[in-house]
């Protein structure tokens, strides 16, 4: 009996809003009523030096809340191993890997395969629905379009790793690919190495 209510304890996930949509649909898909979901700004996708302070704030507050199982919903994610040093501080778990593309595409497969695509850029869903937000506006390119060349020169083609099948977001990645004038290739990685993850975490 202990071990049932054992396995039903809240079960905090302090996560990057990136990646949000595709927690919340593993949760539901799976009954985890008991994970709740807390996400900092998506955006930090692109300022990692934001991450790790924050999610000391975030792991403080839970503690004083009562939640006593916390996992991190971001890979490395550019820290520098600040998230790993929280981890090891607070005896808690995040998603394995460097970033979100690894694990969507599974972090093995991936890192087999990175030192052959060294010149792709990637997308997943999130950064294909806002592609103006995350890449043209912080790049300035919808102002300087002479920095496309300068930012992008060594980059041979788009990667979608599309975690849903959506014809819309797929003709919007294709459209991203030719704005900065890249070759294009779909593939679609479902939510990879998250889903396991997560049923690890909620157990």
């Amino acid at each position: 009996m202990s071990t049932d209510v054992q396995s039903h304890e809240t079960v905090r996930v302090i996560a990057c809003g990136a990646i949000a949509r595709e927690i919340i649909a593993i949760k539901n898909a799976n009954g985890l009523d008991h994970l709740e979901l807390e996400c900092l700004p998506a955006l930090w996708h692109v300022h990692p030096e934001k991450i790790a302070p924050a999610m000391r704030t975030k792991i403080a507050e839970a503690r004083a809340e009562g939640i006593k199982h916390i996992y991190i919903g971001y890979a490395e994610c550019g820290t520098q191993g600040e998230l790993d040093k929280i981890c090891a501080e607070e005896g808690i778990e995040r998603i394995a890997g460097p970033h979100c593309y690894a694990f969507f595409t599974g972090t093995e497969k991936f890192l087999a395969e990175c030192d052959k695509e060294f010149t792709a850029f990637y997308l997943t869903d999130l950064i294909t629905r806002q592609f103006e937000a995350f890449v043209i506006e912080p790049l300035k390119l919808d102002k300087h379009p002479e920095l496309r060349d300068m930012v992008f020169g060594n980059y041979t083609k788009i990667v979608y790793l599309a975690q849903t099948e959506d014809e819309d977001l797929q003709r919007k990645a294709k459209w991203a690919a030719d704005y900065l004038k890249l070759d294009y290739e779909y593939r679609f990685t479902g939510y990879g190495d998250l889903t396991p993850a997560l049923l690890g975490a909620a157990a």
